[in-house]
């Protein structure tokens, strides 16, 4: 079935606010805000997912968003919550290599590359939706990416790393529908495992050192 305008119209304010979420944890000082922020855009992403599954009557996009629902908004963040302790999230400040005005504007700069990235790829891909998920998956991934430079903490650049992952997916949505639901059962596995594991050092890391910057790293030593 094809897109009607208001699912459309309903997609892109999902979109709108899905970015602005990746804006968001690029921003946030706390890393229980950037916690928020990340449940917050998988919801937008799964919410997306219902959106085009309805327009296009695809069943794996439901499944995508099932997935979703059940692996980033409930299980990852219950993960990082068991694993990492509650020092970790009354952190008022997170390290950063940048302040957040500089970091905002880098921003900008790179949700601009991102429509000039995807501005020859629509012609190419000509499908419904894609005009409104592609761009603004691909900013994602570049906020997330910057996210994961910019931090000097293991938790926020690996919701940094999570956020890239929900752009690709955003994206991915809408230029193949039947494809994404493979990659999602994958990361249904992989995803929560490298959150288990990033959660257990972090808890390691901060048990001996009273910190959670990964730059801080090379002072572990082998008893």
């Amino acid at each position: 079935m094809a897109g009607t305008p208001v699912l459309s119209a309903l997609d892109a304010l999902t979109g709108a606010l899905f970015l602005l979420t990746a804006l968001g944890v690029v921003a946030t000082r706390q890393v229980l805000a950037s916690l928020q922020l990340f449940i917050a855009q998988s919801l937008l992403l799964t919410l997306s997912a219902v959106l085009l599954g309805i327009a296009r009557g695809s069943i794996h996009l439901f499944a995508v968003a099932a997935i979703t629902i059940a692996t980033k908004t409930l299980l990852i963040p219950w993960l990082l919550r068991y694993t990492v302790s509650a020092e970790v999230y009354r952190t008022r400040e997170i390290e950063r290599v940048l302040n957040i005005p500089s970091s905002l504007l880098i921003a900008a700069v790179l949700i601009v590359l991102a429509y000039v990235v995807a501005n020859p790829l629509l012609g190419v891909v000509e499908v419904p939706f894609a005009q409104i998920n592609l761009p603004l998956g691909i900013a994602a991934m570049f906020l997330g990416a910057f996210t994961i430079a910019v931090r000097r903490e293991a938790v926020p650049q690996l919701l940094g790393l999570l956020a890239v992952e929900n752009g690709v997916f955003f994206a991915g949505i809408a230029i193949v529908p039947n494809l994404p639901v493979i990659a999602e059962l994958a990361a249904a596995v992989d995803v929560p495992v490298v959150a288990l594991v990033v959660g257990m050092l972090t808890r390691r890391i901060h048990a001996r050192l009273g910190t959670t910057a990964v730059g801080q790293l090379a002072s572990l030593r082998e008893q």
